[in-house]
């Protein structure tokens, strides 16, 4: 049974009991390359709309010193614009350097409740010292400050780590800017697994094949993506590690394997295969695909696992009820319980950090949109208006969802926050963006 969507090849249901290869993807050549600092010519563009129902009023100023100190401080403005939770305020003419006394009251008067600002030195090795300093204008005081030094191909990643702090200090939550996204760019013949910046900058090529790569998922580490690729003729789970571009092969039985994900502890994948008949769920080593289990025992389809926040269970898609729809279930057995009851169609469940909201795609009106339900009450609300938004990805703060979705005929990656109230566009020049997937907090 395949569920009825009118997408291409449902990304939902790679998994399924059906052999996807033998149709779309017979006659094509492998061809697997890895590149593990090559950049991706593929370059984004970010568009912004929507504010939070709080903004902060914050002024970022130049860094003094380099050349560099524009730019770093063009990267923080734009991640904390990004979160619509910030309003910047102009900082023009302003010539501070980071040991500037700061006059809490002006600045107060421009309308700033915060003021960062910093330096950036070039050393005599070449690196650079960056020194950043965030301060308080209400309570007239310092409020976070640090020193980091660090090459020019680094200085991107610092900037998104100051921000990271900005965000923290105003906020209490902690910040994603310096986290890592995941997708698979399908441009004519070729399929890329690509990693990029949270803003979608600075993207890299991990995998290029002229098979289909789907499904790719983030170890809690980040050190290892999971992924599917028909390079042998079949959909065959790999976990492949990130700084060595070494992989191996954790799920490869008769018929397909697919839809792989993490236990929170980075030890266990669930996966879903088909060596017993129909798509049924299955638990394995991470390392070497030992200690094969099965989880769930269906006469229909049971796909798309996701583990609870607390290891104990997961989340999955299966028609047991007649269409498709979410359920729980043990580990340890026990009759799954059914999740979600809005709509006749809800896949993809992908559980909040906190473990109280789930993500799914649900079909409403003909068209597939991100639906956010609250566990605990019950209560929906759409995050997404689109003809075709598809693979929710949460942010490893909650705060935000990452998605596919179809934008004037293109396909783009998308971000929403988990109010709705933010919606931001990442757009690619040419390709088609499949299965966007949230990295984890940086280690």
């Amino acid at each position: 049974m395949m569920f009825d969507r009118p997408y291409p090849m449902p990304t939902a249901f790679k998994s399924l009991g059906v052999s996807l290869c033998g149709w779309l993807f017979a006659c094509l050549v492998v061809t697997v390359t890895f590149f593990h600092t090559e950049a991706a010519q593929a370059q984004l563009r970010v568009d912004i709309s929507g504010t939070g129902a709080q903004q902060y009023p914050v002024a970022i100023a130049d860094f003094s010193g380099d050349a560099a100190g524009s730019q770093i401080a063009e990267i923080i403005r734009a991640d904390l614009t990004r979160s619509g939770q910030f309003r910047l305020i102009a900082t023009t003419g302003s010539a501070l350097t980071v040991d500037t006394p700061i006059a809490y009251d002006e600045w107060r008067t421009r309308g700033a409740d915060f003021i960062a600002y910093g330096s950036v030195v070039r050393l005599p090795d070449g690196r650079f010292e960056v020194k950043y300093r965030l301060g308080d204008t209400v309570k007239r005081g310092a409020l976070d400050g640090f020193s980091v030094s660090g090459t020019e191909k680094e200085l991107r990643r610092v900037s998104h780590q100051i921000a990271d702090r900005i965000y923290e200090k105003i906020t209490g939550i902690k910040g994603v800017f310096a986290t890592r996204i995941a997708y698979v760019l399908k441009q004519g013949k070729t399929y890329e697994l690509q990693i990029a910046d949270a803003d979608g900058q600075n993207p890299q090529v991990a995998l290029r094949s002229r098979e289909p790569i789907i499904s790719p998922a983030w170890s809690p580490d980040g050190a290892r993506l999971a992924y599917v690729s028909f390079e042998s003729g079949k959909p065959v789970v790999y976990v492949h590690h990130l700084t060595t571009s070494k992989r191996a092969p954790v799920a490869n039985y008769k018929g397909n394997n697919s839809a792989p994900a993490w236990s929170p502890d980075g030890n266990t994948l669930a996966v879903v295969l088909t060596r017993d008949g129909l798509s049924q769920i299955y638990t394995l080593g991470a390392n070497d695909g030992a200690n094969l289990r099965r989880v769930t025992r269906s006469p229909l389809i049971d796909t798309e696992p996701t583990f609870a926040p607390d290891g104990r269970s997961i989340f999955f898609t299966s028609d047991r009820s007649g269409s498709p729809q979410i359920y729980q279930t043990g580990l340890d057995g026990g009759e799954p319980r059914r999740i979600s009851f809005n709509g006749d169609y809800n896949i993809s469940p992908r559980i909040s950090p906190d473990g109280k909201t789930l993500l799914t795609v649900t079909r409403r009106d003909g068209t597939y949109r991100i639906a956010s339900l609250n566990l605990a009450t019950g209560a929906e609300s759409l995050l997404t208006d689109g003809r075709d938004d598809q693979s929710p990805s949460f942010a490893p703060n909650g705060m935000q969802v990452l998605y596919a979705a179809i934008q004037g005929g293109r396909s783009v990656l998308a971000g929403v926050s988990s109010d709705g109230r933010v919606r931001q566009t990442l757009s690619v020049l040419n390709g088609e963006i499949r299965e966007p997937t949230w990295g984890p907090f940086s280690q």
